[in-house]
């Protein structure tokens, strides 16, 4: 008998062996579908709550508010900023220094990025790009020091299968859930390793 008999043969004298119809039987009886909703209502409640607890930065505005606090915020950081193409015109600050879809050779001389999403995940607090026109190529999303996406709140699905369903797996998906950070080096916390370090959410409700 090799090990493999012997762990099989103690299992066997535990939970001796039953017939095939009654295994059958139970999994008719036992309703294992995935469980697809875990919240109903305060959805924007609670996906704020869980960005802030990635450390990052969450504020809040009616849509006539928005503008003018996108604008604040990146005053508050002087420099160029990268937006995407397709990014409303709305959220693009008049005085800001913008720079409309930058070069690949223009991205690390930006203070920061500012992009939409295409979801995000309450259950969570993930923010899902899929790089469409208001959010531009993945490299403006990881190569700046400073993201801010703007999140409207019919974009916030209460759970991940319920997200999962309004994005197009055929596209690049990147899934942002706060800041980049890593605890890989002696258990240390380090940010901006392979992205943005610091990440604010402006969600327009």
């Amino acid at each position: 008998m090799n090990a493999r008999e012997e762990i099989l043969g103690r299992i066997d004298g535990i939970f001796p062996a039953r017939p095939a119809a009654e295994v059958a039987a139970d999994h008719e009886r036992i309703d294992r579908r995935y469980r697809r909703a875990h919240h109903g209502g305060g959805i924007v409640d609670l996906f704020a709550e869980r960005v802030a607890d990635y450390r990052a930065t969450v504020l809040r505005a009616a849509p006539s508010e928005a503008p003018g606090l996108i604008a604040e915020r990146l005053a508050a950081r002087p420099g160029r900023y990268g937006v995407p193409a397709g990014l409303p015109a709305a959220w693009v600050p008049a005085a800001a220094a913008i720079v409309r879809d930058p070069s690949a050779g223009e991205l690390d001389g930006l203070a920061g990025a500012v992009t939409g999403c295409a979801a995000a995940f309450a259950e969570t607090g993930t923010i899902v790009l899929d790089h469409g026109p208001a959010q531009g190529p993945r490299a403006l999303s990881l190569v700046p020091d400073f993201h801010l996406i703007v999140v409207l709140a019919g974009q916030i699905a209460p759970d991940v299968p319920g997200g999962l369903e309004r994005l197009d797996p055929r596209r690049p998906l990147t899934f942002v859930s706060g800041p980049s950070a890593t605890s890989d080096i002696e258990l240390d916390r380090v940010e901006g390793v392979h992205g943005p370090r610091t990440l604010e959410v402006v969600i327009v409700a």
